[in-house]
C-alpha cells in the first residue's frame, strides 16, 4: 500500500511540475489532457498525503517503543500507535476505493428506456411508476430530463417510454438500474384483490457522441407518419412522427412526442446512436465474459435485478441481497441509499480483482 501511495504522490508532483514548462503550455491538446488528469487526482492525493503522514508517525512511534528508554514515552507512543492503526485502516480502505478505475462513460448523459414486460396493463402502469421514480430522483440531483419517445396507454401507463437524463455523472449513477424490475401488488383492475406479479425491463445507455458512432446516411431508412395516442388514434393531421431504420443492424427507432418532424428525427438519432454504441460495447464485453460476470449490474436486460412488493412495502435488490422496507419513499425518488450500495459493491468486486 505504501508503494501505491508514493506512486500517486510522485505522479501528482510530476504533473504539477509540467505546468511550469513553457513548451508544455504551448500544446493545448496535451495541456487539457494532463490538466484533467491532475484535477481528477486531487481527491485521492489528499487521502494519500494523510496516509503518508500516518505511516511516518507510526514508524516514529515504533522507534520510540523499540528504544524503550522512557516508560512514559513508550506508553504514550503505544497509545498513539493503537489510534493510528485504526485510522490507517480507514484511510487505506478509502484509498483503495478511490483507486478503482473509472468507466469513461460515467460522466456522459444517459438514455433510459423502460418497457412493459409480462403483466399486461399492470406492467404498463408500472412503467409509468418507474419513470416517475427516476424523474423525481433526477430532480433531486438537479439533472434535466427530456422525453425522447413514449407509447402511452389509455389509463395512465406506457408500453414504452424513452428519456434522456442530462447532468453530472448521470450514467455512472444510473447504470446499475438496467435489468428486469418486478412488481408484486393488487392491480387496480383486479376485483378479487389477488396479488399479481408483473415485470418491466429497464435499459440504461450512455449517450453516444457523433464521433463515437459513425452513421452513414445511406444506411438509414427514414419513414414519416402521423403521431398516434392511446388506442392508436391519430392525434396529428401532419406527418411529424419519424421512424428510423438502421439497415445494417436492423435497429428501429420511432419518435413522435415532438410536433416537429425535424426534432423527432434529431431525438431518434440520439437513441439510435446510443443503441449502436451499446451493441458495439456488448460485442466487446462478450469477449471478456469472465470479467463481465464478476461485476455488479452486467448489461443483461433479461436478469431480474429488483422486486417491489407493495403489500409488505418491501424493495429487494437481488444482486447484492439488499432489502429495504420503504417502498413508497423509493418510488418517490429516494434512491440514494440503494444506488450507493450498488456502486460500493461494484467497487469492492473490482478491488478484489
Amino acid at each position: 500500500m505504501k508503494d501505491h501511495v508514493e506512486q500517486i504522490l510522485a505522479r501528482f508532483e510530476h504533473l504539477t511540475e509540467r505546468f511550469t514548462d513553457e513548451s508544455f503550455l504551448s500544446d493545448p491538446k496535451q495541456y487539457k489532457k494532463l490538466a484533467k488528469e491532475r484535477s481528477d487526482m486531487e481527491d485521492v492525493v489528499a487521502v494519500a498525503k494523510r496516509l503518508r503522514d500516518v505511516y511516518k508517525t507510526i514508524e516514529d512511534d515504533e522507534a520510540v517503543i523499540t528504544a524503550n528508554e522512557d516508560p512514559e514515552l513508550v506508553s504514550m507512543a503505544r497509545t498513539e500507535v493503537d489510534e493510528l492503526l485504526e485510522k490507517r485502516g480507514e484511510l487505506e480502505k478509502r484509498f483503495k476505493f478511490m483507486l478503482v478505475p473509472k468507466d469513461p462513460s460515467d460522466s456522459k448523459n444517459t438514455i433510459v428506456e423502460i418497457r412493459a414486460g409480462t403483466g399486461g396493463e399492470e406492467a404498463n402502469l408500472f412503467v409509468a411508476d418507474l419513470m416517475r421514480m427516476y424523474v423525481r430522483y433526477a430532480e433531486e440531483k438537479g439533472w434535466k430530463v427530456d422525453v425522447l419517445s413514449s407509447n402511452p396507454t389509455g389509463i395512465g401507463g406506457f408500453k414504452e417510454v424513452i428519456f434522456i437524463v442530462e447532468g453530472q455523472n448521470t450514467y455512472g449513477t444510473l447504470k446499475f438500474e438496467r435489468g428486469v424490475h418486478r412488481v408484486q401488488r393488487v392491480p387496480v383492475t383486479e376485483a378479487s384483490g389477488r396479488i399479481h406479479t408483473s415485470a418491466v425491463s429497464v435499459a440504461v445507455l450512455p449517450e453516444a457522441e457523433e464521433v463515437e458512432v459513425d452513421i452513414d446516411p445511406k444506411d438509414l431508412r427514414i419513414d414519416v407518419f402521423r403521431s398516434s395516442g392511446p388506442g392508436g388514434q391519430n392525434v396529428n393531421k401532419v406527418e411529424t412522427a419519424v421512424r428510423i431504420t438502421h439497415i445494417p443492424s436492423g435497429i428501429v427507432v420511432s419518435c413522435q412526442d415532438e410536433k416537429s418532424q425535424h426534432k423527432n428525427k434529431e431525438k431518434g438519432l440520439k437513441v439510435l446512436r446510443a443503441r449502436l454504441l451499446e451493441k458495439a460495447e456488448k460485442e466487446q464485453e462478450e469477449k471478456i465474459s469472465k470479467e463481465r460476470r464478476s461485476q455488479i449490474g452486467s448489461g443483461d436486460r433479461s436478469a431480474k435485478i429488483r422486486t417491489y412488493n407493495f403489500p409488505q412495502q418491501r424493495v429487494t435488490d437481488h444482486r447484492i441481497g439488499l432489502t429495504m422496507h420503504r417502498l413508497s419513499a423509493i418510488l418517490d425518488g429516494d434512491l440514494d441509499e440503494m444506488i450507493n450500495a450498488l456502486v460500493h459493491a461494484d467497487a469492492m468486486e473490482k478491488i478484489k480483482k
